[in-house]
């Protein structure tokens, strides 16, 4: 297919010589990009904070997207299940709307007593220049809660930028709590939004090795736990382009080290747990005996049961197009595992580092694409003639029309993936995914066989 003249430099071929992409640019005019925008990337960082309030500042549409096309689950309280806008409207945007606000934090923080409220400025609010700010410093005041803005206007950049604004305002609650009685082995998850419980398997993973976690940044999150964050001896970044930006900033300030991990897979997630037991083996001796044996049982329970799966995937292809490309080099090895190539891979956010780790893991000749589209997607699909498509609820529809099974490998999902259990529960989705005699009724298949 004929690519855009000004993406051309964001779609190489592994060649597995490093070829140069590019990528951390605003996308390209009239490309369609599937990429969500800055407001968009706040919410998905900030909304699993579960006893805070989440209050849109803008027109109704931007309040579409809501917990329920999130999935972040959570133990205790489901305040962050709840929409709320102030729903500007024409008069609204003509003489402003930070009164409106300010009397639905009013009423809003009595009703519900949250721990803490984030407010999302969304570009009509850029454009007339209400002084979110301002509002949020009165509230906070006078309610006596941290009242957070989130300058969040969707065009100031891309999804990145929200991420960036969302970790802005986690750090107005960082270091704000006590850190009394902190253990010396103790750590904050980071990008982890517990999806389908997610976080919960990862805890219970650091249990076993006897790590303490402060709290999760964002999975099932509490605004008390956040504020003595700054307690922790080590920060375990898993989302890296989530939440690099407050990793960074922790060391700076408070001298916090950070690694990057994943925990989709089973090298990724053995390698994870045994990097964070290294760290602690001279403030705990037994720390890596313990993560040994909890490695060595998951992975002897897991090979037997991903034998059959292996036995009915081998060799069918997979195209992967996911938000960040750290995600996708833990999905190429887990595809891997069952047999299968990856001979299509993208991201929406990766950087530069990422892309040069895709490419060396990469088999030659596959299409590496950074902040694609839906016609590009399509093209590729079916140039390569993959069996599955994992990527998020906006690429369903792509591999649906074109007949080919699909995998949902992000927000939405309702399934966990992460951790060794997790591996189990992909295997089967994938095996279901691509083995359903459905595919053999599409005309792409048809085709195919002609």
């Amino acid at each position: 297919m004929d690519i855009l003249q000004s993406r051309k430099k964001q779609v190489v071929r592994s060649n597995g010589q490093g070829m140069s992409i590019v990528c951390e640019k605003r996308s390209a005019s009239g490309s369609v990009s599937q990429r969500a925008c800055v407001f968009c990337g706040s919410r998905v960082v900030l909304y699993p904070i579960a006893d805070a309030l989440h209050i849109v500042h803008g027109p109704i549409g931007c309040a579409a997207y809501t917990w329920d096309i999130r999935g972040s689950v959570s133990s205790g309280p489901e305040l962050h299940r709840l929409s709320f806008s102030t729903d500007l409207r024409e008069t609204d945007i003509i003489f402003g709307g930070e009164k409106k606000l300010e009397a639905m934090l009013d009423e809003l923080i009595d009703q519900y007593s949250p721990k803490a409220a984030f407010v999302y400025a969304t570009c009509v609010v850029g454009v007339i220049g209400d002084d979110v700010a301002a509002i949020c410093k009165k509230m906070t005041n006078k309610k006596k809660i941290p009242v957070i803005p989130v300058h969040s206007e969707g065009f100031k950049g891309t999804k990145k930028d929200g991420y960036q604004a969302a970790c802005d305002a986690i750090a107005c609650l960082v270091g704000t709590g006590s850190i009394s009685g902190i253990s010396p082995v103790s750590i904050n998850i980071m990008g982890e939004f517990n999806l389908a419980g997610e976080t919960w398997i990862i805890k219970e993973y650091f249990k076993k090795m006897g790590i303490e976690v402060i709290t999760t940044m964002t999975g099932d999150g509490r605004v008390e736990e956040l504020k003595r964050a700054h307690g922790a001896k080590l920060n375990v970044v898993q989302c890296s382009g989530s939440m690099m930006a407050i990793a960074k900033t922790m060391k700076e300030k408070y001298g916090i080290p950070f690694i990057r991990v994943s925990y989709f897979g089973i090298e990724d997630m053995a390698d994870a747990l045994y990097q964070i037991a290294d760290y602690f083996k001279e403030q705990d001796r037994g720390i890596i005996e313990r993560t040994e044996k909890l490695v060595r049982k998951e992975i002897l329970d897991l090979n037997d049961q991903l034998e059959g799966y292996r036995q009915d995937l081998a060799g069918k292809k997979a195209a992967i197009y996911v938000g960040g490309a750290f995600k996708a080099l833990s999905l190429i090895k887990a595809l891997r595992h069952l047999g299968m190539k990856t001979v299509v891979v993208g991201s929406q956010t990766g950087n530069a580092d990422d892309y040069k780790r895709l490419q060396a893991l990469a088999e030659p000749g596959t299409i590496i694409v950074d902040d694609s589209n839906p016609v590009e997607l399509a093209s590729f699909v079916l140039e390569k003639d993959v069996d599955l498509f994992i990527g998020g609820v906006k690429e369903r529809p792509i591999a649906y029309k074109l007949g080919i099974g699909f995998c949902d490998h992000n927000h939405e999902r309702k399934i966990p993936l992460a951790g060794f259990a997790g591996m189990i529960n992909f295997a089967k989705e994938v095996h279901k995914s691509v083995i359903s005699p459905v595919w053999n009724l599409v005309p792409r298949r048809y085709h195919r066989a002609d």
